[in-house]
């Protein structure tokens, strides 16, 4: 009965094995993981240069662990066993606190802040440096800085020596802090972007540093569906999804909005886009290298030109009212060098306002 009990055992799991890797070769690659927020692998190039440099097995590796069958159930299925069986406080760096979804960043990586100082500081001089504009840099803290704060529990970025560290590097730009407009509840629970409906003062504060004021008032318009966020992927745990909302008025309705990138004219709010990856996508199309927007009917003449990250999406249309054209730069999609094609620096308001994520991980930047 014992061997019977075995036999019976290994035929389960034998024909469980062997009906998955039949089913990993039958079924379609998937391109995209919607959970987290990526383009999945694709299976390799096989040539005699991959094989035996070692790239086809690095890269079939990565393969089979995005193209494996019942992907995200096994994802979430380990993430159980890490939070509960385990007991540890965060799954793969991502861990939930007082209902908010959000990732471990730390440690404070000086030489990345070094490389972000000497990303912008090569914008500088190569294109405002000497010219007639007015030069501002603001950094968006992430959630965590409201989140943990002095939580033991958590590990942590020092705040205080990040924003030392990089002000000090950049002296050339007038330094707007925006730390004390900002609270947790100024961020999504899901996700590591702030609200549009949140950030008023913020854009407030950075327009009046810049010497202009911001009077419009908007209409809070819900976005069609619940937002997860792209920590609610990447946690693989149950999680509530959230409404999401943006500012309009008559303002963002008419201005006139261009992309570089893709060579077409979009709209402030890109509700279609937002709805097939994304949600975020909603403001100014996402991340995209170029965008250029336009107000006719703005309260001054002047012309504001944006070095941003993501964040810069849903910031950015809060100032049309007060700019008759707003240029968003993103040197993460884009070479600076490529710029004098499509932007004559004079006489502008020149703002760069990055994410701590970002500058802490400026890899990215070109």
């Amino acid at each position: 009965m014992k061997n019977f009990k075995n036999i019976a055992i290994s035929v389960i799991i034998s024909a469980f094995i062997l009906a998955l890797s039949v089913f990993a070769w039958v079924k379609p690659n998937d391109e995209f993981s919607l959970n987290e927020r990526r383009q999945l692998a694709k299976f390799p190039e096989l040539n005699f240069n991959t094989l035996v440099s070692g790239s086809f097995m690095k890269n079939f590796e990565n393969y089979t662990l995005d193209q494996f069958p019942l992907r995200e159930l096994f994802r979430t299925i380990k993430a159980q066993s890490e939070i509960s069986l385990f007991n540890k406080k965060s799954n793969n760096d991502i861990f939930e606190k007082d209902g908010y979804i959000t990732k471990i960043e730390y440690p404070l990586n000086e030489a990345s802040l070094n490389n972000a100082s000497k990303k912008f500081k090569n914008v500088y001089d190569k294109y405002l440096k000497d010219t007639n504009t007015n030069v501002y840099f603001s950094i968006i803290p992430d959630k965590n800085y409201y989140l943990i704060g002095d939580d033991s529990n958590y590990l942590s970025l020092d705040y205080e020596k990040l924003v030392t560290n990089i002000t000090s590097k950049t002296s050339y730009m007038k330094y707007i802090d925006i730390f004390s407009e900002l609270s947790i509840d100024s961020y999504y629970k899901t996700d590591s972007h702030w609200r549009q409906e949140k950030i008023l003062p913020v854009a407030k504060k950075i327009a009046g540093e810049m010497g202009v004021e911001l009077k419009a008032t908007y209409t809070k318009t819900p976005f069609e569906k619940e937002f997860y966020g792209v920590y609610y992927g990447q946690y693989a745990l149950p999680a509530a999804g959230e409404p999401m909302y943006f500012l309009e008025n008559d303002i963002t309705k008419n201005a006139v909005v261009f992309d570089y990138q893709n060579q077409n004219n979009i709209r402030v709010y890109e509700n279609s886009k937002g709805v097939l990856r994304d949600p975020y996508e909603v403001f100014l199309g996402g991340p995209l290298s170029l965008v250029t927007v336009e107000n006719e009917n703005a309260t001054t003449d002047k012309e504001l030109v944006i070095f941003r990250d993501s964040f810069g999406s849903s910031l950015s249309p809060l100032f049309i009212e007060a700019y008759k054209k707003i240029t968003l730069v993103d040197i993460r999609y884009i070479h600076p060098n490529m710029l004098e094609k499509f932007i004559e620096f004079n006489n502008q308001d020149v703002l760069f306002i990055y994410s701590t994520s970002v500058l802490n991980n400026s890899e990215t930047l070109k």
